[in-house]
């Protein structure tokens, strides 16, 4: 099975945090954020990971040069972002053969079982499922809309007057199809430009766990001192 890890943003609403260190470094205790996720999809059997990097790249391939065992770790150097669409549709032919892929944001905290996604997606028909939790502040997320059946039936990128709170939490299980629905503009967003065009064909899940958005100081900090993983096997 193979993930992207997307971890090429700049983090420039975590500034001056970031000035010298890559979001995806960032300690939570004693770990970086990159191997918490690196060891999250080590557990769900993903044996193939790709990050994409643009922001101080040299800090993360010196420190993947640190880890041993699986996944096995590609890395993508974007000299200019191609957005996290964009680097979906860029390595394209990485995937193109899979049954589905997997997807995630790497500058968010959550001890969510990847596995649960995983299966989630295999047991239903759909081309796509995203997970979604309860925003505080769902003007700043991607705002999911779903019927009875978790059929995702509206989308909009931080919407100024949001119709519910339940949000995209940028965890994605893709089938390969969903490329063709990336059109060529650079950079291209998954929130912006992929997910309006699968409504009506991707599954919501409903994340019953620990999530948090890190992307500023003050969600960094608290992040930090809430952490508490759970033990999984």
């Amino acid at each position: 099975m193979k993930a992207f890890l997307l971890a090429a943003g700049v983090g420039n609403r975590l500034r001056p945090i970031t000035d010298h260190t890559p979001k995806c470094l960032l300690p939570i205790g004693d770990t970086p954020l990159l191997d918490l996720w690196l060891d999250a999809l080590h557990r769900a059997g993903v044996d193939e990971v790709l990050v994409n990097l643009h922001h101080l790249p040299d800090l993360v391939f010196q420190h993947l040069k640190t880890r041993s065992g699986p996944p096995a770790i590609r890395t993508a150097l974007e000299i200019d972002l191609l957005g996290s669409a964009g680097t979906l549709r860029h390595h394209r032919a990485w995937v193109q053969d899979e049954e589905f892929f997997l997807a995630f944001n790497a500058d968010n905290l959550t001890d969510f079982d990847l596995r649960q996604l995983i299966a989630f997606h295999q047991s239903g028909n759909a081309e796509a499922t995203i997970t979604v939790f309860r925003a505080a502040n769902p003007s700043q997320c991607g705002v999911v809309e779903v019927d009875a059946s978790g059929l995702m039936t509206g989308f909009s990128e931080k919407p100024s007057a949001p119709v519910s709170d339940l949000a995209n939490a940028g965890m994605y299980a893709f089938n390969p199809s969903v490329l063709l629905e990336i059109d060529d503009r650079t950079p291209s967003d998954i929130g912006y430009q992929l997910l309006p065009r699968l409504i009506g064909r991707a599954r919501a899940l409903s994340l019953d766990t620990y999530f948090r958005d890190i992307g500023t100081p003050a969600a960094y900090e608290q992040a930090v001192r809430e952490w508490q993983p759970k033990v999984l096997s």
